[in-house]
């Protein structure tokens, strides 16, 4: 069979991350991707490595998260969709599937990432049917605090003081486009950030730390020095926790640009 004919599909899922220990295989525990190839194993009797676009954390869940795998021609969209759906756990759906060139690459073609956390004000927000979604707070805050914290996001910063690790390749300036804190439903707030990266941890370093400024437990001022000079003797709050924490969208150019050498094609980027 020429490997020229193989299809590369594009899957668009969402999953509750709360039993999972991220998306990315691990030697030991229950993974997004170790599903998603198990599924797929059953359905074509051969291995295919699915590559996603982000690496969730232990505990973080997905309404966006993208992921592509090269399958043999006989697949079609509709019947691959209907197949993985059919076959994988409750707590992972796929909501789109569809053919892309055999060079997208759902990692190093993103523009960009799309993140929401959800903290919960009111005692609703422990109810069994919120708590495994949100932080749980269960205490009033000053949503316009929040809000004042969040317009000092947008732009290029250092988030050196937001990361729990380095990235010494790629830097730790990060561009953000959007930070805003809205109502969510009616137990809590929810902010909604887009970048065209993030580091590791840093919207939970982000939320903690803003939730401390509308606890009025720290100064919208040290927010700002957090975030305008990486060497700061200030620290950031501690993290707020992975179950807030949903990667909501990731966005790509319309077209894709052509691969060359300096860009690597497919999954030999992984090489």
């Amino acid at each position: 069979m020429n490997a020229d004919d193989d299809r590369r599909f594009r899957l668009t899922l969402h999953y509750d991350g709360s039993y999972f220990m991220g998306w990315q295989l691990q030697p030991r525990g229950r993974t997004v991707q170790g599903e998603l190839e198990a599924a797929l194993k059953k359905i074509t009797g051969r291995h295919f490595t699915v590559v996603g676009a982000g690496r969730t954390d232990s505990g973080v869940h997905a309404t966006g998260q993208v992921a592509a795998v090269t399958l043999p021609p006989r697949w079609e969209p509709t019947e691959l969709h209907r197949a993985l759906n059919a076959l994988l756990p409750s707590d992972i759906w796929i909501q789109e599937v569809e053919r892309v060139p055999h060079h997208f690459h759902p990692r190093y073609h993103a523009r960009a990432r799309s993140y929401r956390y959800q903290v919960g004000l009111v005692p609703e927000s422990a109810s069994p049917f919120r708590r495994p979604w949100c932080w749980s707070l269960n205490r009033p805050v000053d949503s316009a605090l929040l809000r004042q914290a969040a317009s000092l996001l947008p732009g290029k910063h250092s988030f050196r003081a937001f990361s729990k690790s380095g990235q010494e390749h790629r830097g730790e300036v990060c561009s953000v486009s959007e930070a805003t804190w809205s109502a969510w439903e009616e137990v809590g707030m929810a902010f909604h950030i887009t970048a065209n990266r993030f580091l590791h941890h840093m919207v939970r370093y982000l939320v903690g730390t803003m939730v401390d400024v509308g606890l009025q437990r720290r100064s919208l001022e040290e927010l700002e020095d957090l975030l305008s000079t990486p060497d700061t003797p200030l620290v950031t709050s501690p993290p707020a926790p992975p179950d807030g924490l949903f990667l909501v969208g990731v966005h790509y150019p319309d077209p894709l640009p052509e691969p060359d050498a300096d860009y690597p094609a497919g999954d030999s980027a992984l090489n």
